[in-house]
């Protein structure tokens, strides 16, 4: 993935970047949660670009983490 992407998960949107490095590393902005320009990171530990479904577990486990009342990780 040279250019971002944008990820669907269970009706969130995120635009997912992987960094020009070739680290395996991710960059994920929560595009439709409440905060502009949240969101996280994520990097392989062998420097492997993920698979969808690493994406798609990724940004599930973000989402279990955030308080609904402030859209932020508690």
């Amino acid at each position: 993935m040279t250019q971002p992407v944008n990820v669907e998960v269970d009706g969130q949107l995120f635009e997912v970047r992987e960094r020009p490095d070739g680290s395996g590393h991710h960059d994920f902005t929560w595009l439709s949660g409440p905060n502009p320009g949240y969101g996280f990171s994520s990097k392989t530990s062998d420097g492997s670009p993920h698979s969808q479904t690493d994406l798609v577990e990724s940004i599930r486990s973000f989402l279990a983490q955030v308080d609904p009342a402030t859209g932020y990780i508690e």
